[in-house]
């Protein structure tokens, strides 16, 4: 299990925490036009950034935001409250769950069905009646210092797609389908590039069941030693 190094961990979350903090606080003070095509490039821009809090979350459930517990807690409680009041104790225990029971009826990330009923029941799983009313009163109360076309565009809209860039890249791809390892997961074709812009390097998702505690900034090179082991094995 590789973990990172010292604190660097902790500078990446605060480098994507810090972005979503700055991009949140201007997006809601701009007074946007719907004709603007910036408006929509930025809405995909909120999306990855709500996607970052939510795997800056899950690297400190392993334990790879930094050496100190507290401060990894701490990062968990902040990027699950702050990507849509989840409680993460309770997200702590059901990925934890994941990876224990991968691909059976224990698993609450798994679902034998299509995309679209395999989503729903992701969702439930994590959603609860009490987060919606949290996020109800904070929609209420923002609206009144904040315009509701920037809430709906650059507050709900974005934590909505992301939780479907995260089911895909992270839970329907990696997890769908037969396999022919113990993880029950597959990883993408190699690209860097689009292993970031799609889900951080979750793609690579063999690699993050075969060393849960890599974070995911190092994933990548996981990959590819993972590739340097095939073709050492094929050439022999």
């Amino acid at each position: 299990m590789q973990k990172s190094p010292s604190n660097i961990g902790l500078l990446v979350a605060l480098a994507v925490t810090g972005s979503w903090i700055f991009s949140i606080i201007l997006l809601m003070q701009w007074n946007f036009s719907f004709v603007n095509p910036l408006v929509y490039l930025l809405v995909l821009v909120q999306m990855h950034l709500y996607t970052g809090l939510f795997i800056t979350a899950h690297d400190a459930m392993h334990g790879s935001i930094s050496p100190n517990r507290g401060i990894n807690n701490f990062v968990g409680y902040l990027c699950t409250f702050l990507y849509a009041s989840f409680w993460y104790p309770q997200l702590y225990t059901k990925h934890h769950l994941h990876h224990s029971h991968v691909h059976t009826t224990h698993d609450p990330d798994y679902h034998n069905g299509s995309f679209w009923s395999w989503y729903v029941r992701f969702i439930r799983n994590y959603l609860s009646i009490w987060q919606i009313v949290v996020m109800a009163a904070l929609f209420n109360v923002l609206k009144i210092w904040i315009p509701q076309q920037n809430l709906l565009l650059f507050w709900v809209a974005p934590s909505l797609l992301s939780t479907l860039q995260l089911f895909y890249f992270g839970t329907y791809q990696p997890h769908k389908g037969e396999h022919d390892n113990i993880y029950f997961a597959r990883s993408q074709k190699k690209n860097h590039i689009r292993a970031f812009f799609s889900c951080y390097f979750f793609g690579y998702h063999y690699e993050h069941h075969h060393s849960p505690g890599t974070p995911w900034w190092m994933l990548w090179r996981g990959e590819e030693n993972q590739e340097s082991r095939v073709k050492s094995q094929e050439s022999r």
